[in-house]
């Protein structure tokens, strides 16, 4: 049996992964026509059709399946070779972690914490986005671990596990002394900042309100917790949602009062990693960790 060109085999794996030749081409810093060209090159060789078109993407024939099922643990191992190497020999180990715009960087900061070792061996590197983008990064091995407000989907996206980190309730907040408090009816009669509502967070606050048959005064929607509270500050009538351990602030900020909790809603804190960074001492200083005094 003759030589496998394995820049071909990559570049197929990289199809099936993005879905189609164009954001593969992007990813590659290829022309489309070029891996095209590749492709098919690797169909010769296999003799038979590995992709077909289905709709707008582009899938893998079942002769394709069973040739990216073998691709796809050759480069999975080939990256963590990558990763192992980098770990284990660079002076200060790199570590790329992606945090869901949508939590609270006070809770962040302070897991993060963990990930770093006694002696300070460690570069890290974070990105904030989206939980589906941040996903993306992780799969096409961008990312070393995601910190979200949500868990992935094993069956959705094999290779990829999470652990929860823990839950903290909610509460609205005011940054000015409010006189008639009465709650949730005041939550009526203010303007309110709330998670947006592409956030995990936004969907329950909305069903929430529709449980209590009301409905909210909107005037802001913000992923960041701490932009939302910043923005509070130059509007004094204003109630904002935050994680109730925004309640250890309130003695140090005497603007910030306590409107009320609902219990019903939960910020919950979930690490995400692929199979292959289970042994980053970082990821595992995260998996190890008990987390139960930042939630309290």
């Amino acid at each position: 049996m003759s030589h496998l060109n394995y820049n071909h085999l990559y570049y197929f794996w990289m199809v099936c992964k993005q879905g189609s030749v164009t954001k593969a081409a992007d990813a590659l810093f290829l022309t489309p026509q070029t891996v095209t060209g590749q492709i098919k090159a690797l169909e010769d060789r296999m003799k038979g059709k590995l992709t077909k078109r289905n709709g707008r993407t582009v899938e893998p024939t079942e002769l394709g399946q069973l040739v990216f099922k073998y691709a796809d643990r050759m480069f999975g191992l080939s990256y963590e070779m990558l990763d192992i190497v980098n770990y284990s020999q660079h002076s200060n180990i790199l570590f790329e972690v992606g945090v869901a715009d949508a939590l609270s960087k006070r809770l962040v900061s302070k897991v993060l914490m963990t990930t770093v070792p006694e002696d300070d061996r460690i570069h890290l590197r974070c990105y904030e986005s989206t939980h589906e983008l941040l996903l993306e990064r992780l799969a096409q091995h961008k990312l070393d671990m995601i910190l979200s407000d949500c868990p992935v989907d094993s069956t959705q996206s094999p290779g990829l596990y999470s652990k929860k980190l823990g839950e903290s309730s909610m509460s609205f907040f005011s940054s000015s002394k409010l006189d008639n408090t009465d709650f949730p009816a005041i939550l009526e009669r203010k303007k309110l900042l709330l998670p947006g509502g592409r956030t995990a967070m936004g969907r329950k606050v909305m069903q929430w309100f529709d449980r209590q048959g009301m409905q909210p005064d909107v005037l802001g929607e913000f992923d960041d917790v701490a932009l939302m509270k910043a923005f509070a500050r130059y509007h004094d009538d204003v109630i904002f949602l935050a994680p109730t351990v925004y309640m250890s602030e309130i003695e140090d900020d005497r603007t910030l009062q306590l409107i009320g909790h609902v219990e019903d809603l939960k910020e919950e804190y979930y690490v995400i990693f692929a199979e292959r960074m289970i042994q980053h001492p970082a990821v595992k200083n995260v998996c190890d960790a008990n987390f139960s005094h930042l939630f309290t």
